[in-house]
């Protein structure tokens, strides 16, 4: 028997759309897994009622398959599902770690990155990278072709996750499917930053590179109060916000000094449009670990 935490994780980051992801320190997923003849699963912990138990319909139904390592795998959830936190990706990338030290298939965490994307595809309708990578190798990370390139970065950041559930099928429906010139350049530069941000570990920086009028404003639209939040975020001493993944989670850079006072202002900016939520003081973490 071997149990695996894994993190929470962000996602695009506004101007990194697919491509970017960072860990959080916390929530986090925890899975177990135990040698069995077929694969059979259990979840426990926060939205456990709407994960499906088949093998088929989980994420780490279709890792399990991909390294021939059948088990029971029980999954203890810290991160929400359809938060924008990467809910489906926590629970891939321990489910992978944990049945690739189970099975000894000797596979590095970088090789394990496609195999945990499989498990993506069961609730995106395609594997991407974006979440796991940053949940099994932690930090900053880039996921370009079937490339990775990770940062140790360390930012504070807020993850404010309001009671909104936005699908990440429905969140890839809205975004658009062509784009002005100058919105491409204005993104590729303000990616740029982030990247530059993320090497220093600067909140300015990130905050600036954080910017995006394509996808973001879209997605936006599914969240309500998201403009009253992000603003408020902003007056507390935010240098950045955007939608968090598919969202409903609205994410904001900012200094350790601020992080409380932001916190508090997204909460009352979603109280003020009726929307209850919580906020994870939180900042760029480790990967998935093996807890012995």
């Amino acid at each position: 028997m071997l149990s695996v935490r894994a993190p929470a994780t962000s996602a695009n980051l506004g101007s990194g759309f697919d491509v970017f992801g960072v860990a959080l320190d916390r929530p986090a997923d925890l899975v177990r897994v135990e040698k069995a003849d077929e694969t059979t699963i259990e979840v426990t912990g926060v939205g456990a009622t709407y994960i499906p138990t088949d093998p088929d319909g989980n994420t780490v139904g279709a890792v399990a398959e991909a390294l021939d390592a059948p088990a029971h795998i029980h999954i203890n959830k810290g991160v929400r599902p359809s938060s924008g936190l990467g809910s489906s990706a926590a629970s891939a990338a321990a489910a992978a770690l944990a049945l690739n030290e189970l099975y000894d298939r000797g596979l590095t965490r970088e090789e394990l990155v496609p195999i945990a994307a499989k498990g993506e595809a069961v609730v995106s309708g395609e594997p991407h990278a974006d979440n796991v990578a940053p949940s099994l190798l932690g930090g900053f990370t880039i996921a370009s072709g079937d490339g990775i390139t990770s940062v140790d970065a360390d930012i504070p950041l807020v993850a404010c996750l309001p009671e909104i559930a936005v699908s990440t099928r429905d969140a890839r429906r809205v975004v658009p499917s062509t784009a002005e010139m100058t919105d491409l350049v204005d993104t590729v530069g303000h990616a740029a930053t982030l990247t530059v941000g993320m090497c220093r570990s600067d909140p300015e920086l990130v905050g600036e590179g954080m910017t995006d009028e394509i996808v973001t404003p879209a997605r936006a639209g599914l969240i309500s109060g998201y403009t009253q939040v992000r603003t408020a975020a902003f007056d507390a001493g935010a240098t950045g916000v955007t939608v968090s993944g598919a969202g409903p989670s609205v994410i904001a850079a900012c200094y350790d000094g601020d992080r409380r006072a932001v916190a508090g202002a997204m909460l009352d900016a979603f109280a003020d449009v009726g929307v209850d939520a919580r906020a994870y003081q939180t900042r760029i973490g480790r990967g998935a670990e093996v807890l012995k």
